[in-house]
C-alpha cells in the first residue's frame, strides 16, 4: 500500500542570476513498510527533499501525498500538527534539550502536541534503545551514540507513518553507526516503521532495500536492491 507519493517536486532559492533549482522535477512512491536510502552528494538536493517530505519547507510547485493527505494543501496549523503526528525527523546534530533528561526530551514532541505519553511505549523504546539506566541523564552526560539513540526514540515515541533520517551517523564513529541503522532496520522490521535515511556513505545506504539517487536535483537512479 503506498504511503508516500511525490509528483514533479520543484524547489527554487533565488531569483536572476542567483536562481538554484534544488530540486528539479522529481516523482516517485513509497510503499508503507519500505525501507528507503536516498543518496547523492552535497547540493544534489537530498536535505531539501527530506525537509518537504516532513513538512518543514514548501516547495516552489509540485506535490507531496501522505496516506491520502496533500502535505502542502493545509494551512500553517494543520501542517503543524502534521509534522507532529504524522512524521519523525531524526538529524545529524541530535537537536536536543539541553535542560531536558532522556526521558524529558524523548515526550516532549507529544507533550508539546498536548497528548499523553504512551508509557507502555516509552519503556519499550527506552529498553530497545539501553537507554533505560540514563534515563534521568542530561544530553551533556550522554555519548554521541546515546544522543542520537535519543532522538530515534523521540522520533518513535509517536508512532509517526513516516521515520525521516537526514545524515543519522554522520556523526558517529563505525561501531555507532552500525548500532544505529540496527535501530533503523529494528523499528522498520517490528514497527512496521516506513524509513526514508538521507545519507553519502554508501555502507548506510547499502542496509536499506531501495536506493534512490539524487544529481542536481533530479533523481538519476531507483533501484530496489532487495525485496
Amino acid at each position: 500500500m503506498e504511503i508516500l507519493k511525490i509528483e514533479d517536486l520543484r524547489k527554487v532559492y533565488g531569483e536572476g542570476e542567483n536562481r538554484v533549482h534544488a530540486l528539479d522535477g522529481v516523482s516517485f512512491s513509497v510503499n508503507r513498510g519500505e525501507f528507503l536510502s536516498i543518496v547523492g552528494s552535497s547540493g544534489s538536493g537530498k536535505s531539501t527533499l527530506l525537509h518537504l517530505i516532513g513538512g518543514v519547507d514548501r516547495p516552489t510547485s509540485g506535490k507531496v501525498t501522505v496516506g491520502g493527505t496533500d502535505v502542502y494543501a493545509q494551512n500553517e496549523e494543520e501542517l503543524a500538527i502534521f509534522r507532529r503526528r504524522q512524521v519523525g525527523l531524526i538529524y545529524q546534530f541530535y537537536n536536543l534539550i539541553p535542560v531536558l533528561n532522556v526521558r524529558e526530551n524523548m515526550a516532549l514532541p507529544v507533550l508539546m502536541d498536548g497528548r499523553k505519553v504512551n508509557e507502555k511505549r516509552m519503556e519499550e523504546l527506552l529498553e530497545l534503545l539501553k537507554l533505560k539506566q540514563r534515563e534521568k541523564h542530561l544530553p551533556n552526560q550522554l555519548s554521541g551514540g546515546q544522543q542520537q539513540r535519543v532522538s530515534i526514540g523521540r522520533a518513535l515515541l509517536n508512532a509517526p507513518a513516516l521515520l525521516l533520517a537526514d545524515e543519522p551517523t554522520g556523526n558517529l564513529d563505525s561501531e555507532n553507526s552500525r548500532e544505529i541503522m540496527k535501530l533503523l532496520r529494528y523499528s522498520n522490521e517490528v514497527y512496521q516503521q516506513t524509513v526514508i535515511v538521507i545519507t553519502h556513505d554508501d555502507d548506510v545506504a547499502l542496509q536499506a532495500d531501495r536506493i534512490i539517487a539524487l544529481e542536481d536535483g533530479r533523481i538519476v537512479k531507483d533501484e530496489v536492491i532487495r525485496r
